[in-house]
């Protein structure tokens, strides 16, 4: 089967550039430069390649310097006629992504373009025909996230790939980063690609969601009932929102280890000192016991106690009043088994995906990451311990679990990530069969080499030029996709590239939150499952007698 010439539209000719620069097509006057954007696909046809790119930058040129100090009178047909042909004309910027090369293209599929194509080269808008070569098409691994700009066709990730290695969603408050992310959710669950563990802060993804589009809707509960499991650490606040959580969570004391606190030193505002004195106590009381027993001290046992320990008396007091703090959580208890964790674990090993609802404690950042955090590092232990003794042995290996975080520079700053859970994880890729989904407004705040370790980062819109130098630090092309970055529209657009995708896109999102968003998901409402059910059983006993 061999590849049909582009039917897209031609655009113009190739007339230089290079291959770190990318390469300069001089626009058609036939093609108004209106109608171009950033982020749009192109097909270069070299002389035995095909190239794939990406317009990063358009611009108004002349041949003539003249035109610009005295622009002629172009109210006359004849003068805009000859001025728009030879006098002033559009450049653009395309950045070579991809090739295919030989006739058997479909068959052989696009290859990382490692040289340019000639002067000249005909240069055309890339037709449906060229994205289905490029992305796929919807098939048990590939899943539709969007549409290229001014096209219908469907853009697919690889969600095989995607769930091998740690993954990013990027971009400032409001510009759907929930959104996007719950249809991720729904992807890997419809492909059956891996198994989620959901931290959900503000009870986005579980029962229900919210959406500025249509208000409230359906969570990744209400479309795979029987394969996603609501966990709450807020009984009465789930069953306000009409949610009958699966399983009440609950921490023990004794669960908390130092390096918690460590993590949670900027959030509950500790000096260096105050957190370190959290590894005295546990050596003076035992890992078991040294939050309670710390807790219970008061008046002048804290200056005994800072004497035994040889700690700072106001460090280890104002850790006394930070940790007081745990006291208010009544999902807190004296004493805890890993019950949670197993339990968690079960409906994993089961192919079930978990949610955990934060419920009125979504606003605490310091019970969200000290959740998070304890939980994480227990169920990593297990998969480490779990993978090592299968030896080899994929029968015997977990599930992959792919760990879903937000405010994720909070876990992963530079100050932190290299002492925790989710650093290792990050840095790990699926060593283990864990991998992260991180969702973050500040990618600025995330350690440098947990970025360079995400697989495929999806950037909504950022405004603040750190945060978008973090996302494209060490791509091909990162200048062109900065300028691709900062044109994106606030709503339901979004970058993605990296190891999913074979070349950079800019999508509009697909919709989620109608019901026939729902039903492509598989989704089918009481009424149309009952038919179901009735047809199905027409087809089992429809003959007999």
């Amino acid at each position: 089967m061999t590849y049909r010439e582009s039917s897209g539209r031609y655009l113009g000719v190739v007339v230089g550039g290079s291959m770190t620069r990318g390469v300069d097509v001089r626009l058609s006057p036939d093609c108004p430069v209106e109608e171009m954007a950033l982020g749009q696909h192109v097909v270069i046809q070299g002389q035995s390649r095909r190239f794939y790119g990406v317009i990063t930058d358009i611009a108004l040129e002349w041949s003539d310097d003249s035109i610009r100090a005295n622009p002629p009178d172009t109210s006359n047909p004849l003068i805009a006629g000859v001025v728009a042909t030879s006098a002033a004309y559009a450049m653009l910027r395309v950045l070579p992504m991809l090739a295919i090369e030989g006739e058997f293209a479909m068959l052989d599929g696009p290859a990382p373009a490692r040289t340019v194509p000639p002067h000249f080269a005909p240069v055309r808008l890339a037709s449906e025909e060229d994205v289905q070569v490029v992305f796929g098409a919807e098939d048990s691994r590939h899943f539709w996230v969007g549409n290229p700009l001014d096209m219908e066709t469907r853009v697919c990730l690889d969600l095989e790939e995607f769930v091998t290695r740690s993954n990013g969603v990027f971009g400032k408050s409001g510009t759907g980063k929930s959104f996007l992310t719950r249809i991720l959710l729904a992807g890997i669950l419809q492909k059956s690609a891996a198994v989620n563990l959901v931290f959900d802060m503000e009870s986005e993804y579980g029962w229900m969601g919210t959406s500025e589009g249509t208000g409230m809707v359906k969570g990744i509960k209400q479309l795979f009932p029987s394969r996603v499991g609501v966990f709450s650490l807020d009984e009465d606040h789930s069953r306000r929102r009409g949610v009958s959580p699966d399983y009440l969570l609950r921490v023990g004391y004794n669960q908390i280890e130092p390096g918690d606190i460590d993590l949670l030193r900027e959030n509950l505002g500790l000096s260096e000192v105050a957190a370190d004195a959290a590894y005295s106590l546990a050596r003076h009381y035992g890992q078991e016991r040294w939050v309670r027993s710390f807790l219970d001290v008061s008046g002048p046992e804290m200056r005994e106690l800072a004497a035994d320990l040889n700690v700072n008396e106001r460090a280890l007091s104002t850790l006394h009043n930070r940790l007081s703090r745990f006291r208010r959580y009544d999902f807190m208890t004296e004493r805890e088994s890993d019950e949670s964790v197993e339990e968690i674990l079960r409906y994993l090993d089961r192919g079930i995906h978990v949610v955990l609802e934060f419920g009125r404690h979504r606003h605490d950042l310091s019970a969200y990451m000290l959740v998070a955090n304890l939980l994480t590092r227990r169920i990593h232990e297990r998969y480490v311990r779990r993978k090592e003794e299968a030896m080899g042995d994929a029968s015997r290996e977990p599930r992959p679990l792919v760990i879903t975080i937000e405010e994720a520079h909070r876990f992963l700053s530079r100050e932190v990530a290299s002492q925790t859970t989710f650093g290792n994880i990050a840095r790990e890729m699926r060593k283990y069969n864990v991998t992260l989904l991180v969702v973050d407004q500040r990618p600025s705040g995330i350690d440098e080499e947990v970025m360079s370790q995400l697989g495929t980062k999806l950037v909504c819109l950022l405004d603040n030029e750190r945060d978008v130098d973090a996302v494209t630090a060490g791509t091909y092309g990162a200048r062109e996709l900065r300028s691709v970055l900062s044109r994106l529209d606030s709503k339901q657009q979004s970058l993605v590239f990296g190891h999913s995708v074979p070349i950079p896109v800019v999508l509009r999102v697909r919709d989620y939150g109608t019901a026939e968003s729902y039903r492509e998901l598989g989704f089918l409402e009481a009424s149309e499952m009952r038919r179901q059910m009735e047809r199905d059983a027409d087809d089992l006993f429809g003959g007999r007698d």
